[in-house]
């Protein structure tokens, strides 16, 4: 029986709406009729003999708003307050055309005297009992086939589907939002609300939604066991970054799946809130709010330029360009790359969501010069990022000379591209790594520097660089490291267990290098302020939680060692340098360090002639010399001797 009404209900719904309101408006004529006059012999006189003409055109009039503003095709079978505001905005239009209707053009003799007074008085009445009924026959009827739905699923799917218990973070409006999404049919055979945590005492021990608050977090460990919890949803979109890392990290310790609701504003677009529930990963537990700076100035200084964008498909260069070209403003992107792989990855990307970007991706290296020649000559670009570089610290410990090669003699190559072409800007992206070095990636990346500040001086191309640390998430970094090694079991290895990073989002990075890049003026080195530091091991173990496991005892974490070239913290910024504020409070500009730019090309240029003959301590060797601020602990490099010149400080 239950089936047959369910199946009757869910192929006539707008029908059944169209005849409950209609229903509700004949109900609430009488109801209101009774209630302004008691009884039908003490009607007022002209409203006993218009009342039918009343009745006729109320109904029709606000069955007419309602298919106006399309009231019908709402999905009442969840409670949305915009559908309700809509609802009383063409309810309060329909009563006015009403009232007008009888103030204006019922003039016709046949009518008889003009209406009273108390026709306001009834018509307001009438308008109250009316929308309530309304509302509630939406409420009752659509409760019901909801609970008969609901229950007829659970039934029917019962032994089949293990429903998963769930218990939801926050009490608001969006934790109700959600409560109801999951109480439908296609849901609940999922998922089993049993219990709700909020941080406000006044709230514990009340329901929502039919659910009860069990209390604050401090509730969450404890219920989770309780009431056997398999799922956590975090739906407190107003929260801020301090108080979500907090919450969830409690969360993470129970060893359920973490999914959260995004930002009020994304939950506020969307009509199924369910649909926008996501697995919770590292970056909800960086602990601060993501930077998002107003690009909008700094693209401008790109409209109608081609800009020139070196390593174009790794992980900073890739996002560089995307966001270049969602910004629609460059004339012309090129992509530059030795590894066809990512610049053809990025390229597809670009084809599909920015079909309308003129891009162009060529493969090559920064290392050829005649190469760079060949494309500067036929596209002559006005604006460079250069982001192509050997960046991991191990593998250049190996292999200097291919560290210089590619950092160094790279760097010095398209710096010289863009004075010889008289490009208009240069972006280098520099490391923290360079503060300071004790690994020859780090301490090339310093020499990469000098150059920018070093061609800065005699171009007329502003040749600036960007310094910043770690980004989670890129190629080779230890977040897609330890999500493999916990896919295998484990252990997740970690090299010591105080050792610190900075870090940052990919696209907060390349936000403040596209800003810093507005602000050059020349010779400038940027420092992005990335937040506190994290511990790698912290990391490590929220990982290990976020994929469901306990760190130490299903996933175990080994410590390693220090790796060559490795060092426990990194530091932003050399001493000696001192930093200025810019516009943005998280952007800093060093106070550039004075050094001898012809001593610095002529090693440049002796390193090229010996490079390919030389051992990798007397290119360390030459390293020292130019940086003396480097001490390698690799112990191969450490006793190597040199002159270690002293620069001019």
């Amino acid at each position: 029986m239950f089936e047959n009404i369910v199946s009757f209900i869910k192929k006539n719904i707008k029908k059944i709406l169209f005849v409950t309101d209609t229903i509700s408006l004949l109900v609430a004529f009488v109801a209101a009729s009774y209630l302004k006059f008691d009884a039908p012999t003490l009607f007022d006189r002209w409203f006993a003999s218009n009342m039918f003409y009343i009745l006729v055109v109320d109904v029709v009039v606000t069955i007419g708003c309602f298919l106006l503003f399309k009231i019908y095709r709402f999905m009442w079978q969840f409670i949305v307050i915009t559908d309700y505001v809509k609802l009383a905005k063409a309810f309060i239009t329909a009563k006015l055309i009403t009232c007008a209707c009888f103030f204006y053009i019922w003039t016709y003799p046949f009518l008889g005297e003009k209406y009273t007074r108390s026709f306001l008085t009834w018509m307001f009445m009438y308008s109250f009992v009316s929308l309530s009924f309304i509302v509630l026959s939406r409420t009752v009827v659509f409760g019901v086939y909801r609970e008969w739905r609901k229950s007829l699923a659970v039934k029917s799917n019962a032994g089949e589907i293990k429903r998963t218990n769930v218990m939801i973070i926050g009490a608001g409006n969006a934790a109700f939002r959600l409560i109801s999404e999951l109480s439908r049919p296609k849901f609940a055979v999922k998922y089993n609300v049993v219990a709700l945590i909020d941080d406000s005492k006044r709230k514990h021990g009340e329901y929502l939604g039919g659910i009860k608050i069990v209390g604050g977090r401090d509730k969450i460990i404890e219920t989770a066991k309780d009431m056997d919890v398999d799922e956590i949803f975090f739906a407190v979109p107003s929260a801020s970054e301090t108080t979500k890392k907090e919450i969830l990290k409690i969360c993470s310790e129970t060893g359920c799946v973490l999914k959260t609701l995004p930002g009020i504003t994304d939950i506020e677009k969307k009509e199924d809130i369910s649909a926008t529930l996501r697995k919770v990963n590292y970056t909800d537990l960086l602990g601060r709010e993501q930077i998002k700076p107003d690009l909008t100035k700094v693209f401008e200084l790109l409209k109608g330029k081609t800009v020139f964008v070196s390593g174009g498909g790794g992980s900073i260069g890739s996002e560089l360009v995307r966001q270049i070209a969602h910004s629609g403003m460059a004339k012309r992107i090129i992509i530059f790359d030795i590894s066809e792989n990512g610049a053809y990855d990025i390229q597809q990307e670009l084809k599909r969501r920015c079909p309308d970007v003129e891009l162009k991706v060529l493969i090559g290296s920064v290392r050829d010069s005649n190469r760079l020649a060949e494309i500067f000559d036929e596209y002559k670009p006005e604006i460079i990022y250069h982001a192509a570089a050997h960046k991991h610290v191990p593998l250049m410990e190996d292999s200097p000379k291919e560290a210089v090669k590619n950092n160094v003699f790279g760097t010095y190559n398209l710096a010289s591209m863009a004075d010889t072409y008289g490009v208009e800007r240069f972006v280098m992206i520099s490391t923290d790594k360079a503060v300071n070095p004790t690994n020859v990636m780090g301490a090339t990346k310093r020499i990469c520097e000098m150059i920018v500040q070093s061609f800065n001086k005699k171009s007329k191309t502003d040749f600036v660089a960007v310094r910043f640390g770690n980004v989670l998430g890129s190629n080779g970094s230890v977040i897609p490291l330890f999500k493999e090694q916990i896919e295998s079991g484990g252990p997740v290895t970690v090299t010591h267990p105080d050792i610190i990073r900075y870090f940052m989002l990919i696209p907060e990075a390349v936000s403040l290098v596209l800003q810093a890049g507005a602000y050059a003026k020349g010779g400038e080195i940027f420092i992005l302020d990335m937040g506190s530091p994290v511990k790698i091991s912290e990391l490590a173990e929220n990982l290990i939680r976020l994929a469901g496991y306990t760190p130490g005892v299903e996933i175990e974490i080994k410590y390693t060692g220090l790796r060559d070239g490795e060092k426990l913290y990194e530091e932003l910024l050399i001493s000696e340098e001192g930093i200025q504020k810019t516009e943005n409070d998280l952007i800093y500009v060093a106070r550039p360090m004075e050094f001898d730019s012809e001593y610095l090309f002529n090693k440049i240029n002796y390193a090229k002639e010996i490079v390919e003959d030389a051992s990798s301590e007397e290119i360390v060797n030459i390293i020292k010399e130019l940086v003396p601020t480097f001490c390698p602990n690799n112990v191969n490099y450490k006793d190597s001797k040199s002159k270690r010149q002293a620069l001019i400080v």
